[in-house]
């Protein structure tokens, strides 16, 4: 009996980590392909030199390109759909912020992705709100789906 309730826990455990995963990969899914960066609030202040920049999803990774095409950034992402608001994590693989993380929020509808991380100041935490005010350490971004 005993070995009994331990396979139906089992059964109902695994079958909760499949769903949980089903649920992350289906979020990454939706950003997979290439978004462009169309507004920029960093720290509170307009950050027009990073519209244009050019942000891909490819499975669990993303790369950034300056709008000459220059790679700036690339590494890992994952994200976390059931966390209010969506969490993503960019973890850098590349340069300067090589084994550094940007910890940050999403919201995606349609075909706009709105990102809010703390890219301004790696020592604060993820952010809990879509804004980027002066001082928060936080970058506020918007970007469309290329097409």
């Amino acid at each position: 009996m005993q070995r009994l309730i331990l396979a139906v826990c089992g059964l109902i455990l695994g079958a909760g980590l499949i769903f949980a995963g089903v649920v992350t990969a289906g979020a990454q899914a939706a950003l997979q392909g290439n978004w462009i960066a169309t507004k920029v609030v960093t720290d509170g202040a307009a950050s027009p030199e990073v519209v244009g920049h050019r942000l891909s999803f490819s499975g669990d990774r993303f790369e950034i390109k300056s709008t000459n095409g220059k790679k700036v950034y690339a590494g890992t992402v994952r994200t976390d759909p059931k966390a209010a608001p969506a969490a993503i994590d960019f973890a850098h693989n590349l340069g300067a912020l090589n084994g550094k993380t940007w910890k940050g929020i999403y919201r995606l509808d349609g075909d706009t992705l709105i990102v809010c991380d703390n890219a301004a100041d790696l020592a604060k935490g993820r952010p809990a709100a879509f804004e980027a005010k002066r001082g928060s350490g936080y970058v506020l971004l918007t970007f469309v789906r290329a097409k």
